[in-house]
């Protein structure tokens, strides 16, 4: 089955400091990752360099068999959707909701192309799809931290990419809407037309059981990377995250401790 997002001997340096080494990770249909690690890891260079803000240095990155380089980008971008707490600033107070989810589908943040009725249409079903359709006609500036994430999920959704990207979407979150966006994320997982998903966090108690692998970074390299079972235990979050850890589950959730000695 051809890879939705191939990457190959990635390398990312800026003057000496190498900040991605040999990364290299295959997410196929029908896989939801998690992406773990430790501040200064690598995880933001990683997207950055997933979605074309950031250039490599070495290596390749493929994206449903197109290579980045070889291909046009903005095209490719679009296969991707990404939620980033990063948007959120450059999304205009006054845009309501609706307009925010079209923007999606230009990969624009501040709508400005005319737009027609299916893609209002659309607009509003995704905005159903998340939970936010009261929030339709609502301006952002009148949005909670959790109703943001919503409607930014529905915004990369608009594109209908094979490959959505959350980039720490409980950062802000108090503990109530965190469990519920959460349950939200799980359920979107296991809808069969779903896209692929990559949730990037820095706490296994955020990993719901619809995500089925796991890639761990320490220092820009990859030191685990495969089905969850395998990946997510003690000794490698310990070596990932540079302490010793115990992992523990309990009714299909994930709990960290520090091993005693």
């Amino acid at each position: 089955m051809q890879p939705i997002l191939a990457v190959t001997g990635l390398r990312v340096a800026r003057g000496r400091t190498t900040i991605l080494r040999d990364v290299t990770w295959r997410v196929r249909p029908g896989e939801h990752w998690v992406i773990l690690g430790a501040n200064g890891s690598g995880k933001t260079s990683l997207l950055k360099t997933l979605t074309g803000f950031l250039t490599p240095t070495a290596g390749e990155i493929t994206v449903l068999g197109q290579q980045y380089g070889d291909s046009d980008w903005r095209a490719l971008q679009l296969h991707i959707g990404l939620v980033t707490s990063a948007f959120a600033a450059a999304i205009p107070l006054a845009e309501t909701a609706l307009d925010t989810v079209m923007s999606g589908k230009f990969a624009q943040l501040d709508l400005w192309k005319k737009t027609s009725r299916a893609d209002r249409a659309a607009a509003a079903r995704l905005l159903r799809l998340v939970g936010a359709s009261r929030l339709a006609r609502r301006e952002w500036v009148h949005f909670s931290q959790g109703e943001r994430q919503r409607v930014l999920i529905a915004r990369a959704l608009m594109p209908r990419p094979r490959l959505l990207i959350l980039d720490e979407p409980c950062a802000g979150l108090d503990p109530v809407a965190r469990e519920k966006f959460l349950q939200f994320v799980d359920r979107l997982a296991r809808r069969r037309s779903a896209p692929a998903l990559v949730f990037v966090t820095h706490h296994v108690e955020e990993i719901t059981p619809a995500f089925t692998h796991a890639l761990l970074l320490r220092a820009g390299r990859v030191v685990g990377s495969g089905p969850r079972a395998a990946v997510l235990t003690s000794p490698r979050l310990s070596a990932a995250l540079g302490a010793g850890l115990r992992l523990r589950a309990t009714g299909g959730r994930l709990r960290l401790a520090f091993a005693r000695r």
